[in-house]
């Protein structure tokens, strides 16, 4: 697919998924309303709270602040960090369409592969957007040199439960216009791909992820990462940044807890990994052509989708709560992971693309030599 091809629906879905988050964070001010809270409950408002002020452009301003004789200009730099943070949506998402309709195109042999990996983009692409202005949303609220490092985790880790649900519906809307794009255009080839190398490349890029689920997420590995430098000044403190970047599960043995339900948890990091291995086997595939950026952007997709299913599996089938605070609760801890995907996904995607080329050229070196020796004989 052409570059002018791929321009159109990855300004269409990157409009998309920004509108769909500014509309989002407007929305904020009617929690606000009178009734709201009885109508809602409680609860309720409070949760959608969280999940919409990190997208509301004009939230009210804390008063600490706008009562100093600097408050305007504290007012300017959050305003700052909402345009940047918008910005930051668009062009993020926008590159990833970019890259994916070009490698994986939406024809109809492969729809819904694009589908979900564009979906799981407009995730990541939203907390790549709330990690870059989150400098700015810090200093706004003026105290930037004080725990620098831990505020700018907990701010990178928020907005993700509205992004799911927006993601998606761009994802859609991005998929319906490739398809326009494409309707004149021949299919787009496979990339041609040994069984035998995908399964290896799969199973290293995996192993990969596994490091994340398996050893650092252990709870001793874990403690040990977050505590490991706790010094002081404006870098100091950064377990709690380390913690999100780097593990993709938390889990510790079954002490406290009966081995059925302990065994129970585990599997939903099994359906995550398992995930990973078959996305990384069937993508080289998918692809029109096997690149390190688009294994790169592929696998942080499946790692962002495979955090999905397990997150599905541990509130339904784990801990299986009808009430309204359960699922209220559960959709809170959607989007969860993205960050370390991000890393883990980017590293077992290039892992897997140099054990691609060198496992098949390993394999195509004998076919060359038989060649060569039936064509001189």
């Amino acid at each position: 697919m052409e570059y002018r091809h791929a321009a159109i629906p990855a300004v269409a879905g990157g409009l998309m998924l920004t509108l769909l988050l500014w509309w989002a964070g407007a929305s904020a001010d009617a929690l606000d309303l009178d009734g709201a809270t009885g109508a809602l409950g409680i609860e309720t408002v409070n949760a959608l709270r969280s999940w919409l002020n990190p997208w509301a452009y004009d939230p009210r301003p804390g008063a600490s602040v706008a009562a100093t004789a600097d408050g305007a200009s504290y007012l300017a730099l959050r305003d700052t960090a909402m345009q940047i943070r918008f910005v930051a949506v668009f062009l993020f998402y926008a590159a990833g369409v970019l890259l994916l309709v070009r490698r994986l195109p939406a024809d109809r042999s492969r729809g819904w592969q694009a589908l979900l990996a564009l979906w799981a983009w407009g995730v990541v692409a939203g907390t790549l957007a709330v990690t870059v202005s989150a400098p700015w949303m810090i200093a706004s609220g003026g105290r930037g040199s004080y725990r620098f490092l831990p505020q700018l985790a907990a701010l990178a880790s928020a907005g993700r439960t509205v992004l799911v649900p927006l993601a998606l519906a761009a994802a859609a809307w991005t998929v319906f216009v490739t398809r326009v794009a494409l309707r004149n255009t021949e299919p787009q080839k496979r990339e041609d791909v040994p069984a035998r190398t995908a399964v290896v490349a799969a199973t290293v890029g995996t192993a990969v992820v596994a490091m994340s689920v398996v050893l650092l997420s252990y709870q001793a590995n874990a403690a040990r990462i977050q505590t490991m430098y706790t010094g002081g000044g404006f870098l100091g403190e950064p377990g709690d940044l380390l913690r999100q970047w780097l593990l993709l599960s938390a889990w510790s043995g079954p002490s406290g807890a009966g081995l059925w339900d302990w065994l129970l948890v585990l599997f939903g990091d099994v359906l995550l990994l398992a995930v990973v291995w078959c996305a990384l086997r069937w993508l080289p595939g998918m692809l029109t052509r096997v690149s390190v950026p688009a294994m790169a952007v592929c696998t942080v997709c499946a790692v962002v989708l495979g955090l999905l299913v397990r997150h599905l599996w541990r509130e339904v089938a784990v801990d299986g709560g009808t009430t309204s605070w359960h699922l209220l609760r559960a959709a809170s801890g959607l989007g969860e992971g993205t960050s370390a995907a991000v890393l883990w996904g980017t590293l077992a995607g290039v892992t897997a693309t140099v054990v691609l080329r060198v496992t098949g050229r390993g394999a195509q070196a004998p076919v060359r030599a038989a060649a060569g020796d039936r064509s001189g004989g």
